[in-house]
């Protein structure tokens, strides 16, 4: 079977979208904020955790192939979960833990509940194994720009296996009360559908709540090291769930014969020193966030359609400017060297509409943007009129 994967837009200047990552990855001046990765994360535990693994040579031997037991049981332990209850495989990334959720959850005749804005790459992979997926308008005041309980009851049908719920929500930021999530997981038990709850950043939410634990036989949660760990270089997450929809995860686990043993080294370490750390890359974002707000409020045109955000990231809506997200991502990667996204990354229906911009870097680096993001719209908005 061909699987069909959207193609990603070249940058100009690059032969392809591989050439483009390439330069961005060796640009060490780059001010990051186009992914939503955390260059904030400086703990030395982490650290001396891959360069001891590294000097013992960890590595020439195969790690178990469900994870470390004790990075299983700090990772639960975490998530405030019971391992009499619930089970966890230990994968190369939380991209293949939703590819193990959705692969083994759905299929030919039964559908998706998904938002847009969303996290494309999971559509896609819905796409692949089940009938269809039904992206949801969430961008828009009424529904708080999420996917709000009522939302899923109105798209639902009988063939809804899937709930894909984003939380904090990849571009925008939103996340969820306890009481959306108890009715949620009331949606999912009720009509035996499976919630896929992708907690990547909830780490930098002001409150959080998981579906599992209100519908724990529904719920798949997919976690990641690559956000508040720092650690997306090394590709390590988990996927947990029931031991009964585990088990066909399991049995189509690819990476049979575990997942980096140094990155699992650094995520029980990381884990281990986690709140000797947290608070402070918590505060750095929401001081970072004012400074992006100031920006944008002295900007005409633009808009924060989510303040504050719950991730590391959020949206500038700069559909009054005249200006096309693509031009001003351009613009500010090769004259000012800024690093941010455009919309069309994480939306089919508004991704004309926005910038994506994460924030988890250093201020003195949002500083940057904020002293160039003004100028950068106005500069463009010239152009424009020169044309």
């Amino acid at each position: 079977m061909a699987f069909k994967k959207k193609e990603k837009r070249i940058p100009k200047g690059f032969d392809d979208i591989n050439d483009f990552f390439d330069y961005l990855y060796k640009k060490e001046d780059l001010i990051w904020m186009g992914q939503n990765t955390n260059h904030l994360q400086k703990d030395k535990d982490i650290e001396n955790a891959l360069i001891t693994a590294a000097k013992k040579r960890d590595y020439c031997k195969y790690p178990p192939p469900e994870g470390f037991p004790e990075l299983k049981e700090l990772i639960l332990e975490d998530l405030g979960l019971d391992s009499n209850i619930f089970d966890l495989q230990v994968t190369a990334s939380a991209t293949e833990s939703l590819y193990l959720a959705i692969s083994t959850s759905l299929y030919h005749v039964t559908n998706t509940i998904a938002s847009d804005p969303g996290y494309l790459i999971i559509n896609n992979f819905c796409n692949r194994f089940g009938n269809h997926v039904k992206e949801v308008p969430i961008y828009n005041e009424e529904c708080g720009y999420k996917l709000t309980p009522e939302l899923i009851r109105q798209n639902m049908d009988a063939e809804t296996k899937l709930i894909i719920l984003i939380d904090p929500l990849n571009p925008l930021g939103t996340a969820y009360t306890e009481d959306e999530i108890k009715e949620i997981a009331e949606i999912a038990k009720e009509n035996n559908i499976i919630v896929l709850h992708d907690i990547t950043y909830k780490d930098f939410a002001r409150e959080h709540t998981l579906v599992a634990k209100y519908a724990p036989e529904h719920t798949i949660t997919v976690y990641s090291f690559s956000k508040i760990f720092g650690m997306a270089g090394l590709r390590i997450g988990a996927v947990i769930s029931s031991p009964d929809l585990m088990r066909p995860m399991r049995a189509s686990v690819i990476n049979d014969l575990g997942t980096n043993s140094l990155a699992q080294e650094a995520g029980i370490a990381g884990l281990k020193s986690k709140a000797n750390w947290i608070e402070d890359i918590r505060q750095t974002c929401f001081d970072n966030q004012k400074l992006i707000k100031e920006a944008v409020d002295e900007t005409p045109g633009t808009f924060l359609p989510v303040y504050p955000s719950d991730g590391n990231m959020m949206v500038i809506d700069i559909s009054e400017t005249g200006i096309e997200p693509v031009q001003l991502s351009e613009y500010l990667l090769e004259e000012k060297n800024i690093f941010v996204r455009e919309g069309n990354y994480t939306s089919k229906l508004y991704g004309d509409r926005y910038v994506r911009v994460s924030y988890s870097i250093p201020t003195e680096e949002v500083m940057e943007f904020r002293k160039e993001f003004k100028n950068a719209v106005l500069t463009l908005q010239e152009r424009n009129m020169k044309k």
